[in-house]
């Protein structure tokens, strides 16, 4: 899940369809999401707070620096994906970071995801309108 090698650290961050791979390093507190800044990718304000969360939660928001590659989904399940790959990645550097994370409950996976359409079905759980002639 989550390994240590000449002071990077990398995790794995999943929502719904979203995969998130997240490394981490000692730096000055930049975060880059495919090649972009974090704010260029997830222009909406309640995104960025999302993503940054983790590191606001320890005052380590200026410690590390962040390069994430996400794939899948939609903005929302991306935001939460990198939150949990950067709180994971968090867990790597320093073990004692744990309890505070998983209290905030940012090292729960959201295992929510879509339900699959079922034959002979209008959808996942709603069927065909019954017509009596």
């Amino acid at each position: 899940m989550a390994v240590a090698e000449k002071n990077v650290y990398h995790a794995v961050g999943k929502r719904k369809t979203a995969i998130a791979r997240v490394f981490l390093t000692q730096g000055s507190g930049r975060i880059k999401v495919n090649g972009k800044d974090y704010t260029e990718y997830f222009p909406i304000e309640a995104l960025q707070i999302t993503v940054k969360q983790p590191l606001a939660l320890l005052n380590k928001e200026r410690d590390f620096d962040i390069k994430a590659n996400i794939q899948g989904g939609g903005v929302k399940g991306q935001a939460e994906a990198l939150r949990l790959g950067i709180s994971r990645a968090l867990v790597s550097f320093d073990e004692t970071l744990r309890p505070a994370l998983r209290e905030a409950g940012f090292l729960t996976r959201d295992s929510r995801v879509k339900e699959r359409k079922k034959y002979g079905q209008r959808g996942a759980r709603r069927k065909f309108q019954w017509v009596k002639r």
